[in-house]
Parts: structure tokens; C-alpha cells; sequence
């Protein structure tokens, strides 16, 4: 029994310290803890030994990573970083001031790197600190905010790209929150990089200064102690400086670390990737640079061997780059002919037949002419006009459109397109990018210069304009569009017309599930115990067809869960809503007097409309005779 208890308790301590989360909170804590208490000599080894490995493994991954966010932890990473270092040169500082001796590895950077010439270790540190302070943290400091700046006012636009891809069919809903959730990542990724370059710079100044008072600190402590001026100097000047490079070279690890991080500019290789295909692609250059190396080394006073090394070096390179770019060339040709071979056979032999049968609700066909349209980087906003017809008819019909696919259709005229629902033709026009359609609100005819046509929604006549007449048209009194206007205008009103056919089960289901979510009471007593999906449709399809909107799901609902017990007849059904929502049918109609203009006709003539319509299960048709 004790046996299992003991392994219970075995089993939770590794649950609890073997976890990452909690072994980063210990470190973090044992970071500040290093503010206050003293360490040994054999401690501080060990840490700054692990220091300079951590910042090997910090540089090694920003070398290896194809893109930014596979180091997306690297801001945060810097602040501890920089607290840990600042936290080893506190311990360090504290063991030189009061003992004389930091430990094994502080000697060593002291004696062995600067020879025991504490004049050389100054000028030594002097030199990293340039580097690390002036050129390698400003510059990357520099990127960094330029790159945060650029990424925020970038962001709409791409946002805007996805929802644009969305509608257009070319990425489904998953892979548009896959993207944004990237996009959102990155845009916090660089804002964070924005402010952690701040702590590089500010760990370069924290390292001069430490030196410096650690040296005066060591020669008044010496001093204290009766030691002359210069022996001070000598042994508190060298194991400061050896203090000083033992954390400034992992400091300027992790800044070169940065810089390559927020230069790397875009591909989805690797650094080294990147370089070695750019140099491949150039190996003349490298020929060049082998070529001038070989005529400095015909120079008298300059040194041949180590010129005529580097000249074979790399002229033996670009031989190389040259060689395997032949060999890369050859396979691509390979490559794109068996690519070709297998296109033809997928010509002659669909992949997957099952994608024959699909057919998309809504489609437009665009003839090449037109195709500039929906390319954003050419100023095309047809895909981002799309996704605000699909919000508007949402807001004023209630229904759901779903993503209209566009194609380009080499059969059309150059200027031609055609809006399909289900795959059938419905309406077709003609627009032309690079001008303005004109047109005279009063339908007459337009007297301005330009290719005269007629408006394909409402067949005004107009005139195709070059942008350089748009201004005197409008001084006109004309009303001139551009030509992505022409089609969306088209492209609505089929919508409208045709909304009862767009209205589908599965987007039915989607409505209801909607309102279930506030109106869950209505919903659950109307579906599926009173009506089905398919009759809920039919009735919704029938206000459509009479462009009453359906919006207001809820009143249409409750109508329906009244009325239901009573009768299943889909018409006597959609007069009972058509009742419920007399406000609504109603306000279009109403002018300024708050009156309705109407026409009656004579009871008789009434009644004997009303019995002879014809009641079937595909709905009422009147059955009068023409005579």
C-alpha cells in the first residue's frame, strides 16, 4: 500500500514539474529570484554556458524557419531572454565586487579571448557593443516598425482578398477562417516585434553600462581593500570584461536573431533555401567575382596564395551551379512533358466524374474582355461588389445567396457576360471595362460621342463613354456608371426576381437554425411536428415570388405555428402570414399622405375570380376560360 502511494505521488510530481507550462513559470521565477539572491561561481558557469546555447538555438531556428509565425513565440521569447541576461550580469557583477572571482568561464572570456589585455578586452567589447547597438539593433528595430506599420495597413485589403476568394468559390468557409486566423496572427506577430525590438536596444545600453560601473565599482572596492590603482584596475577591469563578452555575444546572437527574423521577406523556404536558389540562378556572377580574384593575385605587392584559393574556390562553385542548373533545367523540360502527357489524359478521361454533376446555384460567365474586373491588384472590385449584392439581399429579401461563381467563357463576345441559375441562362448583357455607361434618366436618347447601346437591366438607351468624357457627361445631367455598376445592377435584379428559385431546403434549414437560437420556443413547436422543412419553403417561396421579404422569420414563424393545426394547404398558409405581415407588405406602398392608392373591382366580378381557382399540391391557378 505505501509502495502505491509513493508511486501516486511520483506520477503527480511529474505531472506538475514535467509540465512545459510550469517549467517556463519556474524559470521565469528563478529569473527574478537571481535579482536577489547570491549564486555560486559553479552556477553562474552553468548559466551563462546556457545562455550561449539557448541564443545558438534561437539563431539556428530563425535560419531554419520558412515563415515568421513557425516562430511566433520569438517576441515573448526575447523579453526573458533579456531579463535572464540581465539577471546573470546582477549574479555575475555581485561575485566580481564582493569575492573577486565569477567564476571559470568569466576568467576564461578574460584571459584566453583578450590574452589577459584588459586595454584589448576593452576595445573588444567597444567594438561588439558598435555592432550589436548601431547596426544590428537599429536596423533590425527599423524594420520592425516599418514592417508592423505596413502589415496593419495592409490588413483590410487582404481581408477583403479572402472574402473576395470566399465568394468567388475559390477557397471554401474553412480555409477563409484558416486564413484570417493567419492573417490576425501575423498582423499581432510583427505589432509584437514592434515594441520587443525595444528590448535589444535596451539590453545593448544596460551592457555598456554595467562595464563601466563595474569597473569603477572594482578599482574603489580594490582601493578599499589596499590594493593599488593599478593591480585594481588590472584584476577588476579583466573579469569585467570577460563578464561583459560572456553576455554580450549571446546579446548579439539573439539581435541577429531578430534581424534575420523580421527581414526575411517572404517564400516558403528556409534562409539558407533562398540563398542557395538565388545563387543558383546566377552563377555567371560568381564566374565574374572568381575571374577579378585571379587578376588580384597578378598583382606584385598583394598576397597570390590566398587570392588563387579563393579565385579556384569559387570558380569551382560557379562550375558547379552551372552544372546542377543544366541538370535542373533538363528535369523541369521532363517534368512539364509528362505533366502535358497526363493533361491530355485527364482530358481524354475525367479524374472524378462525380464533379460532372454538380451545378452551382448562381454563376456568371464573362467573356476575356471583362475578366480585368475581378483581378484587385488591376483596380477590379467585381468579386468585392458580389459579396455586397449577397449582404444586401440578406438585409432586404432575408435570404441567403449562396458564393456566386464566376467563369471566364472563351464562347462569349469579349465584352459579353451571362448570369445562369442552375447552369440555365437567365440574363445577358454587355459591359465594357475601361469606359462609363451614360445614360438619360428621362429614357431618351443620349447626344453624347460613344458606342450607343442600351442598359441590359431596364434597356435605357445609353452610350459607352472613354473615361475622359465621364466629367461632361455628368455636366449633362447625365447618369454615368462604370461597368462592374452594370452588372451587379443586372445581376440584382435577377436575384430579386428569381429569389423563390435561390431559396433551396438546405438554406431554409440554415434560416431556421438561425432564428432557433433566440426563437428556439417557435421553432420547436412548428418543425418538424406541424410542418416540414419542404412546406415552410413553399410558403416562404410564395411571398418571395410576390417580393415580399422574408426577414422577419420570427412573425412569419409564430403565423405559421397559429395557422398550422388548422390547415396543411400551403396557400390558405401563406394568406395567414401575408396577414401577420400587412406592415410590411404594405410600407412600399404608402406616398407621403400616408395613404395607399388602390383599384377594386366589382364584387361579382370578384366572386367569380375566386371560384374558379383551381387548388392543387403545386398551389392555386386560375381556371376562368378566355371568353
Amino acid at each position: 500500500m505505501g509502495l502505491k502511494t509513493l508511486e501516486k505521488r511520483i506520477e503527480s510530481f511529474k505531472s506538475v514539474f514535467l509540465n512545459m507550462d510550469t517549467a517556463v513559470a519556474l524559470g521565469v521565477l528563478g529569473i527574478i529570484v537571481m535579482f536577489i539572491i547570491p549564486l555560486s561561481p559553479g552556477i553562474i558557469d552553468i548559466l551563462i554556458i546556457f545562455n550561449l546555447a539557448f541564443s545558438l538555438i534561437v539563431l539556428l531556428l530563425t535560419l531554419f524557419a520558412t515563415d515568421t509565425l513557425q516562430f511566433s513565440v520569438f517576441p515573448t521569447l526575447l523579453l526573458v531572454s533579456t531579463l535572464f541576461r540581465l539577471g546573470l550580469n546582477v549574479s555575475s557583477t555581485r561575485l566580481i565586487l564582493t569575492s573577486g572571482n565569477a567564476g571559470r568561464v568569466i576568467a576564461a572570456f578574460g584571459n584566453f579571448v583578450v590574452r589577459g589585455n584588459y586595454v584589448v578586452g576593452v576595445i573588444i567589447f567597444i567594438i561588439i557593443f558598435v555592432i550589436q547597438f548601431v547596426v544590428i539593433t537599429n536596423g533590425s528595430g527599423r524594420v520592425a516598425e516599418v514592417a508592423a506599420r505596413f502589415t496593419l495597413d495592409a490588413m483590410p485589403g487582404k481581408q477583403m482578398s479572402i472574402d473576395a476568394d470566399l465568394n468567388a468559390g475559390i477557397i471554401n468557409e474553412s480555409e477563409a477562417v484558416e486564413r484570417r486566423k493567419k492573417l490576425h496572427l501575423e498582423t499581432d506577430f510583427y505589432g509584437a516585434m514592434d515594441g520587443a525590438s525595444k528590448f535589444v536596444k535596451g539590453d545593448a545600453i544596460a551592457g555598456i553600462i554595467i562595464v563601466f560601473i563595474n569597473i569603477i565599482g572594482g578599482v574603489i572596492v580594490g582601493m578599499m581593500q589596499g590594493m593599488a590603482v593599478m593591480d585594481a584596475l588590472k584584476q577588476y577591469c579583466l573579469l569585467t570584461i570577460g563578464d561583459g563578452l560572456a553576455s554580450q555575444i549571446p546579446a548579439l546572437l539573439i539581435s541577429t536573431s531578430t534581424g534575420i527574423l523580421v527581414t526575411h521577406s517572404g517564400g516558403n523556404e528556409s534562409f539558407g533555401s533562398e540563398l542557395t536558389g538565388e545563387f543558383k540562378a546566377f552563377p555567371s556572377a560568381i564566374a565574374i567575382v572568381s575571374v577579378i580574384l585571379f587578376i588580384f593575385a597578378l598583382v606584385p605587392s598583394f598576397p597570390a596564395i590566398p587570392f588563387l584559393i579563393l579565385a579556384v574556390s569559387t570558380g569551382y562553385f560557379a562550375y558547379t551551379l552551372e552544372k546542377d542548373g543544366n541538370k535542373k533545367k533538363g528535369k523541369m523540360i521532363n517534368k512539364k512533358a509528362v505533366e502535358i502527357a497526363n493533361k491530355e489524359n485527364r482530358n481524354k478521361e475525367p479524374d472524378n466524374i462525380m464533379n460532372l454533376f454538380h451545378v452551382d446555384t448562381l454563376e456568371i460567365d464573362i467573356g476575356y474582355g471583362l475578366i480585368p474586373l475581378t483581378d484587385t491588384k488591376a483596380g477590379g472590385d467585381l468579386l468585392e461588389r458580389i459579396s455586397a449584392v449577397r449582404r444586401q439581399c440578406a438585409t432586404e429579401l432575408g435570404i441567403l445567396v449562396q458564393p456566386i461563381r464566376i467563369r471566364d467563357n472563351l464562347q462569349l463576345g469579349t465584352n459579353e457576360y451571362v448570369i445562369k441559375i442552375r447552369g440555365i441562362e437567365i440574363a445577358k448583357g454587355e459591359s465594357m471595362s475601361n469606359h462609363y455607361l451614360a445614360m438619360d434618366p428621362i429614357n431618351s436618347d443620349v447626344k453624347i460621342e460613344g458606342i450607343k447601346t442600351h442598359e441590359p437591366t431596364f434597356h435605357l438607351p445609353a452610350v459607352w463613354i472613354t473615361p475622359d468624357k465621364k466629367e461632361k457627361a455628368e455636366m449633362m445631367g447625365l447618369t454615368v456608371v462604370d461597368p462592374v455598376t452594370v452588372l451587379i445592377t443586372q445581376l440584382t435584379e435577377v436575384i430579386k426576381q428569381h429569389s423563390y428559385e435561390l431559396l433551396g431546403r438546405q438554406e431554409v434549414k440554415m434560416l431556421i437554425d438561425s432564428v432557433k437560437e433566440s426563437c428556439s420556443a417557435v421553432v420547436e413547436e412548428l418543425i418538424p411536428d406541424l410542418l416540414t422543412i419542404g412546406d415552410v419553403q413553399k410558403v416562404l417561396q410564395n411571398l418571395l415570388r410576390e417580393q415580399v421579404p422574408i426577414r422577419d422569420l420570427e412573425t412569419i414563424l409564430e403565423s405559421l405555428a397559429d395557422n398550422a393545426r388548422n390547415t396543411k394547404d400551403i396557400e390558405l398558409l401563406t394568406e395567414y402570414v401575408r396577414y401577420a405581415m400587412g406592415r410590411v407588405i404594405c410600407k412600399p406602398f404608402i406616398d407621403e399622405n400616408n395613404t395607399i392608392n388602390v383599384i377594386t373591382i366589382h364584387p361579382k366580378l370578384e366572386q367569380i375570380i375566386g371560384d374558379n381557382i383551381h387548388k392543387s399540391f403545386q398551389g392555386s391557378f386560375p381556371s376562368l376560360s378566355p371568353g
